[in-house]
């Protein structure tokens, strides 16, 4: 599970579940004290005293948030061809619907039917306006900032050893510095190569980078993004979330290789919008 894969709507999903929840404790009708009579005694039920109200309101917008949230956190998992969070969204609007016409039947409705109302209008929207709206799409949490390589000491150099992105490696093929005990006896002096191939190892030096010269680089996506396959097989083999940092490790036409926390890569063919580290 990746948390920073939630987004604002699925923040103002869970907030409106909490406050279902909190108003199931509350009366659902209301009632005005006559004058002069002890209404301690009289108790105005709850959502916990009808089962009915319970399961079909409170409970169903509650169940159908959570789904919400576990299709978010685990994508693809589906039940009977449908995506968990599609039943989550149907949980909701099913809440909402009977939630509005049980305030309407009721002549003195009480806090708990009201504010139960309110969070179901809010829980429904935010479930379906969520991945439609920009500034509801956008993650929950920040993004983390990228790995930063070490940095050395101040006032020491940092060492020019294999992989260093400042130290020079020698081409393939080519001999290293003959140093001492070699048979040209000039210690740190490399050994006189061949003319035509020495030419050939300072062409590419004097002039631009070779074609298809690709630098790994950190990236994240605006919104959640599909990773397919390199084989080009048409269905995701993960979901890249807003929020994440991915390496992309080689350019493919117009996407990108890329290679997720786990180590698993594909294809990320939409490239628009994304954050470079």
């Amino acid at each position: 599970m990746n948390i920073r894969s939630l987004t604002r709507g699925d923040g103002v999903v869970i907030g409106a579940a909490v406050v279902l929840f909190i108003a199931s404790f509350l009366d659902l009708s209301g009632y005005d004290c006559p004058s002069g009579v002890d209404c301690s005694r009289f108790n105005s039920p709850n959502a916990w005293d009808s089962l009915g109200l319970l399961m079909s309101v409170y409970l169903a917008g509650i169940i159908g948030a959570a789904l919400v949230i576990v299709g978010r956190l685990t994508p693809g998992r589906k039940v009977a061809g449908l995506d968990i969070g599609q039943f989550g969204a149907a949980f909701t609007v099913f809440a909402l619907w009977t939630a509005f016409w049980t305030i309407i039947d009721v002549n003195n409705a009480g806090a708990g039917l009201i504010l139960g109302l309110l969070s179901a209008i809010v829980l429904a929207a935010g479930t379906i306006a969520g991945p439609l709206i920009p500034a509801l799409k956008a993650p929950l949490a920040g993004a983390p900032r990228p790995p930063q390589a070490a940095q050395p000491p101040y006032g020491a150099q940092p060492s020019q050893g294999y992989g260093y992105p400042g130290a020079q490696q020698p081409p393939y093929g080519a001999q290293p510095s003959q140093g001492y005990g070699y048979p040209d006896g000039q210690q740190g002096q490399p050994a006189q190569a061949d003319p035509a191939q020495a030419q050939a190892q300072a062409a590419p030096q004097g002039g631009a980078a070779p074609a298809g010269d690709f630098t790994p680089f950190w990236f994240a996506v605006p919104v959640a993004r599909p990773l397919y396959g390199e084989d080009g097989a048409p269905n995701p083999i993960a979901e890249l979330a807003p929020g994440t940092w991915y390496l992309a490790v080689e350019q493919r036409g117009q996407g990108l290789i890329a290679q997720t926390q786990d180590g698993r890569r594909g294809v990320l063919q939409d490239t628009t919008g994304i954050q470079r580290g």
